[in-house]
């Protein structure tokens, strides 16, 4: 059952992504374009799943276990340390210069698109790179 909830869990995020043009990199980089040809058609997906995730995390608060058993685990911390600093300007220039996040790479990748691809690798790249240094 867990699979099947976990299959069905990834179908519906990765329509949504292509149903909101999250996939396209020309759309992602018209939004961050502020002061070129801006889109701001992705404001409102992202106000969207900001009103999905805030009613989400109410009711997980409330639950001592999840949809397939498993304990609820959200995270608490609520430091901004340096290396959550770095991580988030990478991340953000990564996103702007590829026009992918990683949700969305995969879901491009699966339809086979090759910058998909190229993000996709470095991406698994810079996860193993990161691994290094931090490593205890």
């Amino acid at each position: 059952m867990r699979q099947l909830i976990a299959l069905a869990s990834g179908l519906v995020f990765g329509l949504g992504l292509i149903a909101a043009g999250m996939t396209d990199p020309a759309k992602i980089k018209g939004f961050l374009d502020l002061f070129g040809a801006w889109n701001p058609s992705l404001a409102l997906v992202m106000i969207g799943a900001i009103a999905v995730g805030v009613f989400a995390f109410a009711v997980a608060r409330r639950r001592s276990r999840s949809w397939t058993g498993d304990p609820m685990e959200i995270p608490t911390s609520k430091v901004i340390d340096s290396r959550l600093i770095v991580g988030g300007l990478l991340f953000g220039v990564g996103w702007g210069v590829a026009g992918f996040c990683p949700g969305p790479a995969l879901v491009a990748m699966g339809s086979g698109l090759g910058a998909a691809w190229i993000f996709g690798a470095a991406m698994l790249a810079g996860m193993v790179a990161h691994d290094r240094p931090f490593k205890p």
